[in-house]
């Protein structure tokens, strides 16, 4: 959602604040604001659209100056986007932004009008900053625990009170914010890549939290006003990881970056050549165990743990579901002490998966989170944590953290096959190796990219599309079609290919693009006849297989042929090509690849 920065320090505050923006506008681009103390006054600039309006807009109006400020990068809940609903909001006594959803904000405004207070945007914020003022007296603390009491939802705030301009004030629940600590300067951000320029040092605050940072002090209370300690974490972050590189866009730059993260997510778990995840603190062999496994996600995440329960249930025979976790928190699913919760998130911070993760504690299932950033909520409340190493996503549309989520799957395969002797010790090695020898088959697969950017021509102008697929085929070609429309504003559905003639091949028109993804040997010849059924209909056929597969001029119009690779690991090679084919048709498109419109890198409200 909302990206949040604050900087208290001797650099120029409005310079600091834009950088740190620039960092989070993946988290929403719907306005950017900042609000600096600039000669004994709350200064704020704020402005409609992308932090480049906002740049504009103080080269020619001025910007604050000052040491001290907050700052907004927007992805519109409550409000359309405007200069009026952009952040930062407040008044001449408080200043505020805001990332996350107050629920009862209505209720909340209803009182304060009835107090005597105005109202000029639709947003559930500026609720929050005249709650304030209304409580306030002199005491900042205390005033935030008052508000705290009062509002219910979720929320990473950062504040500034006029009486107090030396400092700002930072509270989270639900919402994740850190704060970075600098020499004779500190930070706080919703992400690590806002502050990685400056520091790499910061502390990450827990539910309702609230945290006073001055430029050389970090003071943090709990709601009873108590000092508490914290832990010191360090980024491990390349300060580059956060940078283009080189590339047109960040997605491309990721997508360029898998064989490395592959290999930096898979190795550390690789001891005499099986799977161990003894580093993790998880003893795998446990997991044969548990009656029923659950894998749940939203959108990317959700398809990498299709991958799981295809390879999953294939080798270790466990049963597993795999469900969407906006659907499965609110179904009343069946799931007890005797299962294993698998939890997917890049950011570890997606508020629906959140939500899975505590339902399923509430009944006692063991929980398990695959995420990539290190003390986020997710990975702080799950009974067990698998790190991916994808190092800062920053494109919206997921790419190599997706493909570092499936390897970790894979490695659990292999070891819940091992442990439970569905598979020999040879047989697991043998898989091992192969997974080891991944990234370099993904390099291979990026020497695709000519193939793919042809085929985007021949997509940019078409209205709508299907993918297909069969087994882990269908798996992938359901990300190979959110990762097309997420970025292309193309319509496009995945289907399993076997499914369409009951119903969907009504859809198919003369030209209809049909990208058909056929490389599993014991399902290629049935997904080969669904391919020439949609064929003798007019559709144009994309199709993506192995290079040993043959086939006619009656089944595809243009075939990517992928490299050589055991065939239950194609998914993560045949998914460059289809990242390579979403990516370029959107530039074709013209369209803003690393930014999207309507959607944001980390969903932290419902």
């Amino acid at each position: 959602m909302c990206g949040v920065v604050g900087y208290v320090g001797d650099r120029d505050c409005a310079d600091v604040l834009v950088n740190g923006l620039s960092k989070l506008e993946y988290r929403g681009y719907d306005s950017a604001g900042i609000a600096v103390f600039d000669k004994g006054t709350i200064k704020v600039e704020k402005c409609k659209g992308r932090l480049l309006n906002l740049v504009e807009k103080m080269e020619q109006e001025g910007k604050p100056h000052g040491h001290c400020g907050i700052g907004h990068t927007r992805w519109a809940t409550h409000g359309e986007p405007s200069d009026i609903n952009s952040h930062p909001h407040g008044n001449k006594r408080v200043t505020i932004v805001h990332n996350g959803i107050i629920e009862n904000y209505k209720q909340i405004k209803d009182f304060l009008i009835d107090e005597g207070y105005s109202f000029v945007s639709e947003t559930d914020t500026e609720i929050v900053a005249k709650l304030l003022d209304y409580y306030y007296v002199d005491d900042p603390v205390d005033t935030i625990i008052k508000v705290l009491s009062d509002i219910k939802g979720s929320y990473a705030l950062g504040i500034m009170f006029r009486d107090y301009p030396d400092r700002i004030f930072a509270v989270r629940k639900d919402s994740p914010l850190i704060v970075g600590v600098g020499e004779n300067e500190n930070f706080i951000a919703s992400d690590v890549p806002a502050i990685i320029n400056y520091t790499r040092d910061y502390y990450l605050l827990e539910q309702n939290e609230i945290a006073v940072v001055k430029k050389d002090s970090i003071d943090v209370y709990n709601m009873h006003k108590e000092h508490i300690k914290k832990e010191l974490h360090t980024a491990d972050w390349d300060v580059d990881a956060a940078e283009k590189g080189g590339y047109e866009h960040f997605m491309l730059k990721e997508i360029h970056e898998q064989p490395a993260v592959v290999r930096d997510t898979v190795s550390p778990r690789i001891v005499n050549n099986v799977p161990d995840f003894s580093s993790d603190n998880i003893d795998i062999s446990k997991l044969k165990n548990y009656n029923k496994i659950f894998i749940v996600g939203c959108g990317t995440a959700m398809h990498a743990g299709m991958v799981g329960k295809y390879v999953i249930e294939k080798m270790a025979r466990i049963p597993v579901i795999v469900d969407i976790a906006s659907e499965f928190r609110y179904r009343d699913p069946l799931i007890t002490e005797n299962d294993l919760l698998i939890v997917i998130s890049q950011s570890g911070e997606t508020a629906d998966t959140l939500a899975v993760l505590r339902l399923a504690k509430e009944v006692n299932a063991d929980t398990m989170a695959v995420v990539n950033v290190v003390g986020s909520s997710i990975a702080r409340e799950a009974d067990m944590v698998v790190y991916t190493h994808a190092g800062p996503e920053i494109s919206v549309a997921s790419t190599k953290a997706y493909m570092v989520q499936i390897s970790v799957m894979y490695l659990i395969a292999f070891e819940l096959a091992y442990t439970a002797g569905k598979i020999s010790k040879e047989q697991c090695e043998k898989y091992t190796e192969e997974l080891l020898n991944i990234p370099e088959v993904i390099n291979d697969a990026l020497e695709l990219k000519d193939n793919c950017s042809f085929v985007a021509s021949k997509l940019m102008n078409a209205e709508s599309l299907l993918y297909i697929g069969r087994g882990l085929d269908y798996a992938l070609s359901m990300e190979g079609s959110l990762k097309l429309k997420e970025i292309s504003y193309i319509h496009s559905e995945s289907y399993a290919a076997g499914e369409l003639k009951h119903g969907t091949i009504s859809l198919i028109t003369d030209g209809m693009p049909v990208i058909a993804v056929a490389t599993q040997s014991s399902l290629v010849e049935k997904t080969i006849s669904n391919i020439k059924e949609v064929k003798a209909r007019g559709a144009m056929v994309i199709l993506i297989c192995n290079d040993g597969l043959e086939v006619g001029d009656d089944v595809a119009d243009y075939i990517i042929k992928l490299p050589k690779v055991d065939e239950l690991l194609t998914p993560m090679v045949a998914a460059v090509p289809l990242q390579l084919i979403a990516y370029y048709t959107s530039v074709l498109k013209g369209n803003d690849v690393d930014k999207p419109r309507n959607l944001a890198k980390s969903v932290t409200v419902e």
